[in-house]
């Protein structure tokens, strides 16, 4: 929480304090050796993030050691606005918001939650928030002097230890609540539904019962006059409650326009400590509606379903007249009939994993419920499920002469987006209030008659693929063994012919027999390997050397010489003579550009193009079109990388509200639109073969690649335009389209720099259809899209695994990934990679290299099972996969590329039959964010420069190195150089990098490279004892296992077991404090209003257009079609706030999860 500063989590400042070695698990590392305090108050905090990445894991951490602490804890995990959680505050009676806010809004964010605590008389409530290192100490002054109670900085942690600043946060905030006597007025206010009033009633009663003893008797008899009917939901621990209660609420609110729900949840204290985790509110998206309370009760008592005061709660709800109070207790054990007392109807949730059917008759609640939902219907055995429990319901409840499948049982999966068996259940409560004259529900709810069937993105009988890869390649490594001691063999037959003597003819016919028999078990194929070795060798020795990459050939020289006049080889070549060894090499090793790729994708490195990266990212799209320009000019390769700010990232538009105000152009560049893209790109020939883009983008990235693939057809476009002399006529009619919606056509703003021709303004606030014939446009978008190259980071898989930007459902997300591909097969986009399948993000979350590349492997071959099961043919999507992974210091980083490209070539060629193109695994490399630290941070410099050595060594296709001051601020110019000058020295001036094989023949990288793919097989292995890579996801294996790596190192980096120079030794004379950046990288106030009224001129000129397309892409994702084909349409005229909240509506939103 406190201390997140770009994807890293700096426990590393509190190892004065910490001292325990010998820790078994994350409490016991966190809370060091610092008294708990313990609060005198029942104290209540919401925990959050504003953003993303660590922060998520960070305010986790927090939120578990608040509550160990004694408090109950509302946590609402990360990308929550302003508003939603001061009103989740309000509605709780929170005694404080606890906070992570990153750089880049911060100031805005947490002045406006203060601003509105104070305008909805809330005002006790406090606020505690923190960011690393990239909050300044200056606007820590600022912020406190505002009024937020603490901010908490690094070295805050360093003095007062970790358990010390919560221990600092809880006394702050222990205080009480609900002792006060009530205004006598408050009837006026519960009519109105007045949230305040509600919530402190609730306190009341729950903290001082026997003070408010009058108070809890006058809302009883008002109460007794409600006619509010209560739906109770209960069920077994990890049933699916919540989400199915969030889906029933979101129903309820679209079913009914004017009615308002309240739901009362209900969590179990911890005996031990007292403090409760009041988790249902993460699972639910709809309660943002204004139509909606909640509230989070503990049952502060043990083996308790409910609290002593719900009936309290009920009827102070009851008395605010809501239409419908939902009340739903913790999952503690099977026969809880608790809730059928506070309840009119009654709901049980289950799932079909409940052992033998036997069991069923322990469970009281299928004697008493009204209804059943077996939620997870997606799970082995829920149709023998739905047979048994509805049997057992019959038999309880002697309903003999009704037909069996007539019982009240439904099977839900409440996880899946407009789920048929939970809209059926739906309708079943609505109806069965209505049956018992209950409330006032009539329900214009449509239903079909469809099961609830899992949308599966693996097919249940391939499930085992990745233990199938991993028998896959064992199988191929024994097979290498076996034909490498046959060769041998023969080597030494063959050698034993030419020594013996000739005279011994009964020797010589032995030897032959011996020869032939063993070249009988040898492969034909292994067999031309061995013959054609030396014309290999003699092929590399040449000072010329031709291959064809896509019908074109390259001639690349061998050679390049020194200053010494030495001809150093751009390859080397082993110098074995043992057949066996040869053969081996090349079964496993072997030249760059052959089968495995183990050293290479291509027999040589293209010239003139380095895999140094641009990165760039901040304010709006001119400024980081400057600063792609600064860091581009003179460079023959243009690679751009994208960082996109945290509006982007959500999928929002710009806009004045100050939380989101804050957060525009800080972090990452604002693009919400076309217009935006083509300023970002503008003087970047996106069709030039040297020019390729990168998009770290995520939730929303079939949008953004939307408006990219626009941007370079629009650029084509433009030159046709030129060429054809064109221009004052189509500039008369953009102008008059202007002219006639009376609105400004966006400009670029400012200075267009230097390299920067203006390529890509001439269409600013157009597109090249609306002024261009269409079969002109037309084929210009085909050839446009044939040539662009790039990537766009959109792994979905990761996302649920490490970083958390999510914005859609799962299912819904993958679908339109998998459209994306589709779209790029059927137009023939061959040089642009649909998805690049992140590793880098797991690693910063904390996983080990192996963690980091099997989690980043599987996920790969996930997508791989996923298209081919929507009938994708593997040669035609394979090309069309990339990866990206992060480099750490550790010794595994050595090899991560090699080990990946041998591991994907085999199973692509042996178990998938995939061509050599698709067999080429094509990953990105950027240094470790994680190894960057907020102290000493000049020694970052020197660790990035070993892990760019690492990347380079082993041939990646491309490499970001990081700026030394990321750890504190986004980089500067400066900084920025600095990284890129690390790769280019590496490059231009590192004699060893002429050579392109550096680290083959060493013995140690050829026993890590052995190490590494075993271990990575292993984990495969595990995984699909799990149920694959989505199965694994739902048991959340993956982020326990990354948890559990971080701990590790963060504790041996507490304990001086993993030294770290100048964080945990060798610190400066000052205690290497942590370092406050000169200079600070933050959009300006005048880029922000830009993007604010250039959206608004937007929507104003395409009102009518943009919803009939925002129409078409809804009805495309409804009906089944390609979602991708009408976001080419869309992006031309709506903003990327406007297409999210569309998609929102027909494909749903992420579910958080803890």
């Amino acid at each position: 929480m406190f201390f997140y500063c770009k994807n890293i989590i700096y426990f590393e400042k509190y190892k004065i304090i910490c001292k325990s070695v010998n820790l078994q698990n994350t409490e016991d590392y966190l809370m060091e050796n610092i008294p708990i305090y313990k609060p005198k108050n029942k104290v209540r905090i919401v925990t959050a993030a504003s953003l993303f990445d660590g922060h998520d894991a960070a305010i986790n951490i927090m939120r578990r050691i608040i509550q160990s602490t004694g408090c109950e804890v509302i946590h609402l995990g990360h990308d929550r606005s302003v508003e939603e959680v001061v009103n989740c505050a309000i509605q709780e009676d929170a005694n404080a918001i606890a906070m992570t806010s990153y750089q880049g809004g911060h100031i805005e964010y947490l002045k406006y939650m203060y601003d509105l605590l104070q305008e909805k008389n809330a005002g006790q409530i406090k606020i505690f928030a923190g960011g690393g290192g990239t909050i300044l100490p200056e606007e820590i002054k600022e912020l406190e002097s505002y009024g937020i109670t603490k901010i908490y900085h690094p070295d805050d942690g360093r003095k007062m230890g970790l358990q010390g600043m919560i221990n600092h946060l809880v006394k702050s905030s222990d205080f009480t609540l609900g002792d006060k006597a009530i205004n006598k007025s408050f009837q006026k206010k519960l009519e109105v539904k007045d949230t305040n009033t509600i919530s402190r009633l609730i306190t009341s009663v729950e903290n001082f019962p026997k003070k408010h003893k009058n108070l809890i008797s006058e809302i009883k008899d008002i109460a007794s006059k409600s006619k509010t009917p209560v739906l109770g939901i209960t069920g077994t621990g990890g049933a699916g409650k919540s989400s199915l209660v969030d889906e029933l609420v979101r129903r309820f609110i679209l079913d009914f326009e004017a009615k308002e729900i309240a739901i009362i949840s209900v969590d179990p204290s911890k005996r031990k400590t007292g403090g409760a985790l009041l988790g249902d509110r993460i699972r639910m998206n709809s309660i943002r509606s204004s139509r909606v309370y909640m509230r989070s009760l503990a049952t502060r008592q043990a083996n308790l379903a409910l609290s002593a005061h719900v009936n309290d709660a009920i009827n102070i709800l009851k008395a605010a007249n809501y239409d419908l109070i939902i009340l739903e207790t913790s999952g503690i054990g099977q026969s809880d009939t608790e809730i059928v007392e506070h309840s009119d109807i009654s709901l049980y949730v289950m799932t079909p994993e409940y052992g033998a059917a036997t069991q069923l008759e322990k469970i009281d609640m299928l004697d008493f419920a009204d209804l059943i939902a077996i939620n997870k219907f997606d799970k082995k055995g829920s149709l023998d499920a739905l047979r048994d429990v509805q049997k057992q319901y019959q038999r309880n409840n002697q309903r003999f002469e009704e037909p069996t499948e007539k019982m009240p049982v439904y099977g839900t999966i409440a996880s899946q987006f407009n789920d048929p068996g939970t809209n059926t259940l739906y309708v079943a409560i609505m109806q069965k209030f209505n049956e018992k004259k209950i409330g006032n529900f009539t329900s214009n709810f449509e239903i079909t008659d469809e099961m609830s069937e899992k949308i599966y993105v693996i097919p249940s009988n391939r499930i085992r693929y990745l233990s199938e890869i991993a028998e896959n390649n064992r199988t191929y490594d024994k097979w290498t063994v076996e034909q490498k001691d046959i060769a041998q063999k023969l080597y030494v037959v063959a050698s034993a012919e030419k020594i013996i003597d000739r005279s011994s003819k009964s020797a010589q016919k032995e030897l032959k027999q011996k020869f032939d028999e063993l070249l009988s078990n040898l492969d034909p194929k292994n067999k031309i390997l061995i013959d054609n070795w030396p014309k290999l060798v003699d092929k590399y020795k040449q000072e010329k050397f031709e291959y064809k990459v896509r019908s074109k050939t390259l001639t690349i020289d061998t050679h390049t010489t020194s200053l010494s006049n030495n001809k150093i080889p751009k390859i080397t070549l082993p110098k074995y003579e043992g057949w066996g060894d040869l053969l081996y090499w090349q079964l496993q090793e072997n030249v760059p550009g052959e089968f495995p790729f183990t050293s290479g994708l291509f027999p040589f490195k293209r010239e003139g193009e380095d895999p140094t990266r641009m990165f760039a990212g901040e304010g709006g799209p001119e400024r980081t079109n400057r600063r792609f320009h600064y860091v581009s000019l003179d460079m023959e390769a243009k690679r751009l990388s994208t960082a996109f700010d945290s509006v982007t990232l959500y999928g929002n538009d710009p806009g004045k509200r100050p939380d989101i105000y804050g957060k525009i152009g800080n972090a990452g560049v604002s693009i919400c639109c076309l217009d935006d893209m083509k300023k970002l790109y503008s003087g970047f020939d996106l069709t030039n073969p040297k020019t390729s883009v990168s998009m770290t983008i995520n939730g929303p990235a079939p949008i953004l690649l939307a408006f990219f693939m626009n941007t370079a057809i629009d650029q084509e476009c433009e030159k046709y335009i030129i060429e054809n002399k064109l221009e004052k006529k189509i500039k008369k009619q953009i102008d008059d389209f202007y002219k006639s919606k009376k609105t400004k056509r966006p400009e670029y703003q400012g200075e267009i720099p230097e390299g920067n021709n203006g390529l890509g303004l001439f269409l600013l606030g157009t597109t090249g259809d609306k002024v261009l014939p269409k079969d002109i446009y037309d084929e210009i978008a085909k050839k446009t899209m044939n040539q662009v190259r790039g990537t766009v980071q959109a792994d979905i898989l990761k996302e649920d695994q490490a970083q958390n930007t999510c914005i859609f459902s799962t299912e819904f997300a993958l679908r339109m990934m998998g459209d994306v591909q589709e779209y790029f097969i059927n137009k023939k986009i061959r040089n642009f990679y649909s998805v690049s399948i992140s590793g880098y993000h797991i690693a910063e979350a904390g996983a080990n290299p192996i963690s980091q590349l099997a989690f980043t492997l599987s996920n790969g071959f996930t997508y791989v099972e996923y298209y081919m099961s929507r009938g994708m043919d593997i040669n035609d999507f394979g090309p069309n996969l990339s990866f990206f992974f992060s480099n750490g210091i550790d010794p595994e980083y050595s090899v991560i590329g090699r080990v990946a490209r041998r591991i994907w070539a085999k199973a692509m060629k042996l178990k998938y039959g995939a061509n050599k193109r698709a067999q080429m695994l094509k990953y990105h490399i950027q240094t470790s964010g994680r190894s960057l630290h907020a102290q000493e941070i000049d020694f970052n410099d020197i660790r990035t420069t070993l892990q760019a050595l690492y990347a380079i060594y082993d041939n990646c296709n491309s490499l970001h190195t990081n700026a030394y001051d990321e750890a504190i601020t986004t980089p500067t110019e400066e900084s920025v150089r600095r990284a890129m000058a690390i790769q280019l020295i590496i490059n231009k001036e590192l004699g060893l990098t002429r050579n392109e094989n550096p680290i083959q023949g060493s013995f140690i990288i050829e026993e890590l490279t052995d190490l590494v793919e075993e271990a990575v097989l292993k984990e495969f292995d595990r995984i699909t004892e799990r149920g694959g890579v989505l199965g694994s996801m739902e048991t959340m294996y993956q982020r326990s296992k990354i948890q559990e790596e971080s701990m590790y190192y963060e504790n041996l980096k507490h304990t001086g077991e993993y030294q770290i120079i100048g964080v945990n030794t060798f610190l400066n004379k000052e205690g290497s404090p942590t370092i406050i950046p000169e200079e600070v990288i933050r959009a300006t106030t005048q880029e922000k209003k830009y993007q604010i009224s250039m959206l608004d001129n937007l929507h104003k000129s395409n009102k009518e257009k943009s919803q009939e397309l925002l129409r078409e892409v809804q009805s495309a994702a409804i009906q089944n079609k390609n979602i991708f084909k009408y976001l080419m349409e869309a992006s031309k005229v709506c903003s990327l706030g406007q297409i999210t909240k569309a998609l929102f509506e027909v494909g749903g939103q992420y579910r958080r999860n803890m």
